[in-house]
């Protein structure tokens, strides 16, 4: 049966995309509570659960009070109105808000103090230790503070984005009124969890192997008698205020986009609030008063008996206690790189994938490298999109241009948070000479693309790199990405096209293999679904496999429904936002979704289709959002070596499908439950399997293998 189209624009057909993201965040807030895992990695993703929300207010919810501010009435696929959505996000984080304060007190802490590690209140230290961390604040902490008064000659002060602050309530000692101070806690000066060396309870017991903190806001606050002499301190509250963040750039009104981002960033500071989070015990009066100031819905309004600013959480994990954190490894390294070999015969050889961070990022970094050194190299170019602080490719690219290869780099100013560090590299390599292109007006250059031109006695040869991961070696140790290095004259055609697309005026041409959004990924994929529901109908075997970040745009939710009437097996891993509702009675019998949150952040994309026994596999750096789709460009590239497919088909695909350990499968409500397997059923952690068998599991095919099952 063929759904109409009226039946398939049904709104409870699609979940609302914030509502799916809060559910994953739900999955990594869960991670913290897990003791499989390390201590400090627990800690580690209570900080992963507090940035992502600083991410997502800072984004999503100021794209929501943006909508209600432009008059914007069209609700998404899902029917719900931004005003609607506001409430229904409140709801929901609500809850999440005050568990990840249950888990910080009644779990976290007591495991840290059992390990040896104290996160003291200020008031239950001892004697001696205050009166040390006093001397600190008086030498250190104070000339760095700066109070602001609030009343009718004082405005009220700017409160930059997610700073943490402190509400000082202030009177005169013989005076019945009271005054508003706001003073900054200089987190950016000072770590947020200071550490008390020497440490000594009131008995004078000490341990040299314990470690012993407080939170910089609670010293300050503790001795603001200093801060404020002559006068009756009464009261301080911690608060802190998230602020919209996303850049919106007037492309076309803009003479040099550079200078334009460099001054947006500066504005992301003290953009349109967006959050007001205060401690629990804070004054109604102070509250209503800063709440008068800063907050214009009740939707901005969080309570929270946690510690404010919990991102900085991250802090905790540079104490040197590897026993608390998951042992180091080394990504095996492919032996087609051995020291002797020539890399790019290896690669003309054969194609080869790289799956990272259980494979070694090296390769890329010495494909480059050696690019750079070769005298018949020509000519490089490559997009980079988010590179890291110290970056070993663009040591090689400036490399290269010194030895006299055209260099060409598509930096993307506009990624999001890595502006700033994008322009310091768009910056150096101009300075160095290199060929900087900033993208194409309108869109953001998300590909993961790299193209080495050189001259070989059988002529012009071209070597490829292509990923779902970007050209960071730090990223490549905590995210896992697949990369394909490939000599396919038609890929590398389809490569020199693709950059002179971005660097020139040319336009859209036809692509022998890629799929190039946007115009083309949306198009192809939805061609490829309609084809599996062809072969279907005829051998009944189709199969549809999708391993993404996210799943949202509603013209392909609605080609998956239409495959599941008839009859297509569909499987999506969908690591974070996911749109599409799985087993509902006649419209999505057959799909599933399931999502994997574990040690590594799941952000390579896979799309497979049986296609009759053909067995079409595409990767890249392209997931199923409207925004990939159509305002970024992407690449999907195909797996034409049959070796290669084997790996992905027999391995990756079905190990990761088959997750019992990691895995979250979604019902028809949105609502994820974690997967447990019952005793007599094999024991699969798709992460644990790939570390154990890395420098092997390419090598993998009948024994250790997971075919996929149709």
């Amino acid at each position: 049966m063929t759904p109409s189209h009226a039946l398939l624009e049904d709104p409870s057909l699609f979940i609302n995309r914030e509502l799916s993201w809060i559910e994953f965040n739900r999955h990594v807030l869960e991670e913290s509570k897990d003791k499989k895992h390390p201590l400090l990695e627990r800690v580690k993703f209570l900080a992963i659960f507090s940035n992502n929300l600083d991410e997502f207010f800072m984004i999503r919810i100021s794209g929501l009070y943006r909508q209600i501010a432009e008059g914007v009435m069209k609700a998404p696929a899902d029917g719900l109105s931004p005003s609607q959505q506001l409430d229904a996000i409140y709801e929901r984080l609500t809850p999440l808000i005050r568990e990840m304060a249950r888990i910080w007190y009644e779990e976290i802490l007591p495991d840290l103090e059992e390990a040896g590690i104290y996160i003291h209140s200020y008031e239950m230290l001892s004697v001696n230790a205050q009166k040390n961390l006093r001397d600190y604040f008086k030498r250190e902490i104070f000339p760095a503070l700066t109070p602001l008064m609030f009343d009718k000659s004082h405005p009220f002060p700017s409160i930059s984005n997610l700073s943490i602050n402190l509400a000082i309530i202030t009177k005169e000692k013989r005076d019945t009124g009271e005054f508003f101070n706001r003073l900054k806690v200089p987190t950016e000066l000072f770590p947020r969890f200071l550490s008390i060396p020497s440490y000594s309870d009131n008995e004078g017991t000490s341990n040299p192997g314990e470690s012993h903190f407080v939170f910089l806001e609670d010293v300050i606050a503790e001795n603001l008698d200093l801060l404020f002499p002559g006068v009756e301190v009464v009261a301080a509250y911690p608060f802190r205020v998230t602020r919209d963040a996303d850049i919106e750039i007037e492309e076309d009104e803009a003479d040099d986009l550079l200078t334009t981002i460099e001054e947006a960033i500066g504005r992301r500071r003290m953009g349109m609030p967006v959050r007001l989070e205060i401690c629990e015990w804070m004054d109604t009066a102070v509250c209503s008063m800063i709440r008068g100031k800063l907050s214009k819905s009740s939707h901005m309004f969080y309570r929270t008996s946690a510690p404010l600013g919990m991102t900085d959480l991250f802090g905790l994990l540079e104490i040197g206690r590897p026993d608390l954190k998951y042992p180091p490894f080394l990504p095996s390294v492919p032996s087609w790189l051995e020291s002797d070999r020539d890399i790019f015969a290896s690669i003309k050889e054969k194609d080869t994938i790289l799956f990272h961070p259980y494979e070694s990022f090296q390769p890329v970094v010495t494909f480059l490298q050696r690019a750079a050194r070769d005298p018949n190299v020509l000519a490089i170019k490559m997009t980079l999109y988010r590179t890291g602080a110290k970056s070993a490719i663009i040591d090689a690219l400036k490399e290269a241009l010194d030895n006299e290869k055209a260099v060409t780099v598509i930096v993307e100013l506009k990624a999001r948070f890595d502006e700033k560090n994008n322009i310091g590299w768009a910056k150096a390599l101009e300075h160095a000479g290199v060929h900087v292109v900033y993208g194409i007006g309108g869109l953001k250059v998300h590909a993961k693309i790299c193209l080495v031109v050189r001259r070989e006695p059988e002529g012009i040869v071209r070597y490829v790199h292509m990923s779902s991961g970007n050209y960071n070696t730090e990223t490549s140790r905590i995210y896992t990405d697949i990369g394909l290095f490939t000599a396919n004259p038609e890929i590398g055609s389809d490569a020199s096209n693709l950059f002179n697309v971005l660097t020139g005026s040319a336009h859209f041409i036809g692509y022998n293999h890629l799929m190039v959004a946007p115009m083309m990924i949306r198009r192809d994929i939805l061609a490829l679904i309609n084809e599996e529901i062809i072969h279907h109908a005829e051998h009944e075997n189709g199969h549809i496999i999708f391993k993404v970040n996210a799943l949202q745009d509603k013209e392909i939710i609605q080609a998956l429904y239409r495959a599941s009437q008839a009859g297509v097996k569909v499987d999506l891993q969908v690591r974070g936002v996911c749109c599409i509702r799985p087993g509902v009675e006649e419209m999505s019998d057959t799909i599933s979704v399931s999502s994997i949150i574990g040690r590594f952040l799941e952000h390579s994309r896979i799309y497979y289709f049986h296609s009759g026994g053909k067995d079409i596999v595409y990767m890249g750096s392209a997931d199923l959002m409207p925004r990939n789709l159509n305002r970024r460009v992407e690449i999907l590239f195909p797996i034409l070596d049959p070796d290669v497919k084997a790996i992905i088909l027999q391995t990756l695909l079905p190990l990761h499908m088959r997750d019992n350990v990691h895995a979250w499968v979604m019902d028809s409500s949105g609502m994820y439950t974690r997967e447990i397997p019952s005793q007599d059923t094999e024991i699969i952690d798709a992460q644990d399997w790939m570390f154990k068998h890395r420098g092997i599991w390419n090598d993998c095919r009948e024994k250790d293998s997971f075919h996929i099952k149709r």
